[in-house]
């Protein structure tokens, strides 16, 4: 590489050779032949298999992942997901913002996740990039919601079904405790143990947990209620009319008079409050898939757990917004 003295400045300056990576000592073949490796293998386990030093394998993956997203070029999304991730212990947290309709994470900051925070994306896109939003994914989270109508005010709000079932999932679990308490002897025997046998979805339980899920049925009548309640409540997201969807919301009220289950109430008067959010799924223009937010979690608390927690959040928010971009 020629070292050159500059007319101009009078300063000596090496020649640009646009093979090399930001490391000379390397090309950018080798550096995107590291960045790969580092997509499903740890720093660590790169650094040892190609005898290089860990900081080495870090900054190459580092110009890998700006690669791809140099690439994939700025976002211009229409329909949005907005979730939070804890990245540390002591409730921190950061927002990240996924395009639903491209299936990829396009933001990953703040403070923690507050309104201010989220208005940080909304100024980073810009206002001509906001106005063409139309839908906005999220939970129930209110400052989620403020940021969302201050800085794209034309944006449909649409509550996460995960989120939704999640609370759901809560109130049958506290009625399932509940019970334990009031029951006593043998009684209490078919609830011990069963909290996740009834949270779970029948078609995922082994035949073990089917049977077990059969046995606590049939011995607590309001345990069987709740279950039964629980599992027709997911129709709601089938309906292709608000009016249908609140004609059946209704009808499912009505099935928890006389039945004493007050964490079921307290959801309805919940899903109430918050009824344009949910219901905003049955107009045919919203019908876009609720589970790339719940999958990008996962795959967000994969990258955390391999590196047995990432302390450079720079790092950190490189491979969270390169999870689903194709391989360079």
């Amino acid at each position: 590489m020629r070292r050159v003295l500059c007319r101009s400045c009078g300063k000596v300056k090496r020649e640009h050779l646009e093979f090399l990576a930001d490391n000379p000592f390397y090309t950018k073949r080798f550096a995107y032949y590291v960045g790969r490796r580092c997509r499903t293998a740890t720093i660590k386990d790169v650094a040892k298999e190609l005898k290089l030093d860990w900081h080495t394998v870090k900054e190459l993956d580092k110009q890998y992942m700006k690669a791809q997203l140099a690439k994939a070029g700025k976002p211009k999304p229409n329909v949005i997901g907005i979730d939070e991730i804890s990245i540390r212990k002591g409730h921190t947290y950061r927002i990240v913002v996924s395009d639903l309709a491209k299936t990829r994470p396009i933001w990953f900051g703040g403070k923690d996740r507050s309104e201010q925070s989220l208005t940080e994306f909304f100024d980073e896109l810009g206002k001509p990039k906001s106005a063409r939003i139309r839908l906005a994914v999220m939970d129930m989270w209110k400052p989620f919601r403020n940021a969302t109508q201050v800085c794209a005010p034309q944006a449909a709000i649409l509550y996460d079904k995960f989120h939704v079932m999640r609370h759901l999932g809560e109130a049958l679990d506290q009625v399932r405790k509940s019970e334990y308490g009031r029951m006593v002897g043998k009684n209490r025997g078919f609830i011990k143990g069963q909290k996740y046998t009834l949270l779970s979805r029948r078609d995922n339980l082994s035949l073990q947990g089917r049977q077990a899920l059969k046995a606590l049925l049939v011995a607590n009548k309001r345990l069987n209620t709740a279950y039964l309640l629980k599992e027709s409540f997911g129709q709601l997201w089938s309906y292709e009319r608000e009016g249908w969807a609140r004609r059946f919301f209704e009808n499912w009220k009505a099935a928890l008079k006389w039945q004493r289950l007050k964490a079921y109430e307290k959801f309805a008067e919940m899903i109430e409050r918050h009824w344009d959010g949910v219901a905003a799924y049955s107009r045919p223009q919203n019908k876009v898939s609720l589970g790339f937010v719940e999958g990008l979690n996962n795959k967000i608390r994969v990258i955390q757990r391999r590196a047995y927690g990432l302390r450079d959040e720079e790092y950190l928010r490189l491979k969270i917004l390169t999870s689903m971009l194709p391989e360079l």
